[in-house]
């Protein structure tokens, strides 16, 4: 018979081994140093075997009394691994895809993603009032395919793709999770609801005059003009601008800092302002009213705009050139300074890039004074093409 001290005395193999009790109590050993309770029985001349939990999680002597619970079953002639399954299936089949979408967000999104909430916001507000409290395998490819092409005919393809994308995913987690055995999303296959944009749209000189005057001819919110007309001039992230705070802008030295928690590399990164940006933010500040952030949400100061308003409020503009999204802003710039002969490690730096290989690991310059000189210069050339003349 094993006892406490036994077991704390056994050490890991090169491969897993099995240590008997009484009456079908095994412990296993794992090469790893765990260990797990294993009950062996045989019912109709049949060898079967459950798990019964990790030790020290089950002590021994909770590992031998849910032995004898099971071994009662099988006097009765009884299935312990059988009546398992069973259990588990009657409660994969009363899981409602609420249940489980919550239980994956907070498993498997809340950890790999920075930033989650927009994720959250489609489930509450795209999937559960159609699929919330059905269950899980009850929901089929049509359900799903509603609700993604209701999204896509509305005139949002991006938006509907990253709900299907969301919907697949929570169901790879339910097949892992041995909840279901079949992912009703894949049945939409991505080329129904929107075509993949090439990662190379570059505004023009011209188009950038015709998107700076058409946008502060739109009808939407100030602080969105001026937002947008920032990202242009200062190859920020939209996220980065977003969750800005004034004690972030200093005004005196001409610098905007982005700290670890909202910089995408995790790095603290400095912006160098140039004039027409400072001016952009000094209106910022008088619209800002007394919040502490940069652009506060419509109805609450203290909590900025939501992540897609600037995304909308570009998609409901009618712009006389070819369509672009907010991160092909940053694109024309790199693409631009690069024609005007800046170096790529000033304009990654800009970009708050992280630069790979050898590079990377032995440059660690700052390139503040050229960094400094190229966005003001930046700023003074789009200024030119808005005025069509030359600074």
């Amino acid at each position: 018979m094993l006892t406490e001290i036994a077991i704390k005395a056994l050490k890991p193999r090169e491969i897993r081994y099995y240590i008997s009790d009484t009456r079908g109590l095994w412990l296993e050993v794992f090469p790893t140093g765990g260990m797990a309770w294993r009950y062996r029985y045989r019912l109709n001349g049949r060898a079967e075997k459950i798990a019964l939990g990790k030790y020290p999680d089950m002590t021994l002597k909770a590992a031998r009394q849910k032995r004898d619970e099971l071994a009662v079953l099988v006097a009765q002639g009884l299935s312990p691994a059988t009546e398992k399954q069973l259990a588990k299936d009657a409660q994969a089949s009363a899981t409602t895809l609420r249940q489980f979408a919550e239980r994956y967000y907070k498993e498997v999104i809340v950890k790999d993603r920075k930033d989650p909430e927009h994720l959250h916001r489609y489930l509450d507000k795209e999937i559960y009032p159609s699929l919330g409290a059905k269950a899980l395998r009850d929901i089929t490819p049509a359900e799903v395919q509603a609700i993604v092409f209701r999204k896509r005919d509305h005139g949002f393809p991006a938006a509907a793709a990253q709900i299907r994308n969301l919907i697949k995913r929570v169901f790879d987690y339910a097949i892992v999770c041995q909840v279901v055995q079949v992912n009703p999303a894949l049945a939409t296959p991505m080329r129904f609801i929107t075509r993949t944009r090439t990662r190379t749209r570059a505004l023009s000189p011209e188009e950038i005059s015709a998107y700076l005057r058409t946008l502060y001819q739109a009808n939407i919110r100030r602080q969105f003009k001026l937002a947008l007309h920032i990202i242009l001039l200062t190859l920020v992230r939209k996220s980065e601008l977003l969750s800005s705070k004034w004690k972030d802008i200093d005004f005196d030295a001409g610098e905007w800092s982005i700290p670890p928690e909202n910089s995408k590399t995790e790095q603290p990164h400095i912006v160098y302002m140039s004039r027409q940006v400072m001016e952009l933010f000094d209106e910022l500040k008088a619209l800002a009213s007394d919040s502490e952030l940069v652009l506060p949400g419509r109805s609450n100061l203290l909590r900025p705009f939501a992540k897609n308003a600037l995304n909308k409020a570009l998609e409901g503009i009618n712009f006389p050139i070819a369509p672009f999204t907010i991160h092909d802003l940053r694109r024309t710039g790199s693409t631009r300074l690069h024609e005007l002969g800046y170096s790529s490690d000033v304009i990654e730096k800009a970009l708050n890039h992280t630069i790979g290989g050898i590079r990377g690991v032995y440059n660690r310059a700052q390139f503040a004074d050229q960094r400094k000189q190229m966005l003001q210069a930046w700023a003074d050339q789009v200024a030119s093409w808005i005025t069509e003349r030359p600074v």
